[in-house]
């Protein structure tokens, strides 16, 4: 069953086929709110409450847009009025990722390496969540999820020129931002 399939089933209330969509897009509905909230537990919530509005939204679902357009729209905008509502500063949690070490020689070596990352990992965070909402959205949208400008410009409601200048002002807030903390750590640019 191609995906216009699962859509027109779903509209007529198969859950089965409904069961498919959700399958197909979770990861990346839940990569979308994560990448604007960097809670994976909020992420997950919000993940869930996007499918469940996506149920009741999808009759009037017409298809002038792609699917999966009008579905990063809804999480997109669901996160926001998250955001919004909270009117709290996120907080960057941390979650460190450990490799197989068993094919290094040296594990002081190889932790103080995954240190470094996970310190650079944490800044590049922290300094993503100080970027205003519009420019966090537009870097996750292009640079996380690989988005072409067509489809940012139809979830985000603007023309793809405006995607194109908040995406290159987004890149150099990030870097002038996060050049402090390379130069600190005797790193490039």
């Amino acid at each position: 069953m191609d995906e216009k399939d699962l859509i027109q089933k779903s509209q007529e209330g198969n859950e089965e086929a409904y069961g498919i969509l959700v399958e197909t897009y979770k990861t990346k509905v839940f990569h979308m709110a994560y990448s604007l909230t960097l809670n994976r537990e909020v992420a997950d919530d919000l993940a869930q409450e996007v499918f469940i509005k996506v149920f009741y939204a999808l009759p009037r679902f017409k298809g002038k847009a792609a699917f999966s357009t009008w579905l990063h729209q809804i999480t997109v905008n669901h996160t926001r009025d998250y955001l919004r509502k909270s009117s709290r500063m996120r907080q960057v949690p941390f979650e460190e990722t450990k490799g197989d070490l068993s094919i290094h020689k040296d594990e002081a070596e190889e932790r103080e390496r995954e240190e470094e990352l996970a310190q650079r990992k944490k800044i590049v965070h922290e300094v993503i969540a100080a970027l205003p909402e519009k420019y966090r959205i537009i870097l996750s949208l292009r640079d996380i999820q690989g988005l072409p400008y067509e489809e940012i410009s139809c979830v985000l409601s603007i023309s793809p020129g405006t995607v194109d200048s908040r995406l290159h002002r987004a890149r150099k807030m990030l870097k002038k931002k996060i050049t402090p903390f390379l130069e600190k750590e005797g790193g490039r640019q």
